[in-house]
């Protein structure tokens, strides 16, 4: 059963440890661990953005960690590097839109698993279990990069739909 955040004195703890839950999701998802702890604290942060300094301090991580997980980071497009005119320091903020850019490049490992396994096909006839299993994953895929545009499509639809407030 989910447990819930606390509401009074015991805030901070509650959101340390949904920060923490939020990371190993994602770390369990395949993102590196520092990176995910990263991004859950920028993600939870009451500003939306965090410099390195203010990371390795909630983390208690050393600058190298947070480097290293920024990096990471902006490279995989999930979070954006900015600085206010005059300031010396970079500002860390969650790219709004960086759950719908993971889904669209997700394209390129569907494409090449349902590559890899129809390459599998000319060497594993569909007659065979193996060839069976791999059929299924060239099916499966390329199932996946027929209806991921659409997907993609309704969520742009519905998330420029103003909302009621």
């Amino acid at each position: 059963m989910a447990e819930t955040l606390d509401t009074g004195g015991d805030q901070e703890s509650a959101a340390t440890r949904f920060l923490e839950r939020f990371a190993m999701i994602m770390s369990d998802s395949g993102y590196p661990r520092m990176a995910a702890r990263v991004f859950a604290a920028i993600l939870t942060s009451e500003e939306g953005r965090r410099t390195a300094a203010e990371l390795a301090e909630q983390l208690r991580v050393g600058p190298p960690a947070i480097s290293g997980a920024v990096k990471y980071l902006m490279r995989v497009g999930m979070i954006t590097r900015e600085r206010d005119p005059g300031q010396r320091r970079d500002h860390y903020r969650v790219d709004q839109s960086a759950w719908y850019k993971a889904a669209l490049s997700s394209d390129e490992v569907y494409r090449r698993f349902e590559e890899g396994a129809h390459d599998g096909l000319a060497v594993f006839s569909p007659d065979t279990p193996a060839g069976a299993r791999l059929e299924e994953i060239e099916r499966f895929f390329a199932f996946l990069r027929s209806e991921v545009p659409g997907l993609m499509h309704k969520w742009q639809e519905l998330n420029t739909v103003p909302k009621d407030g």
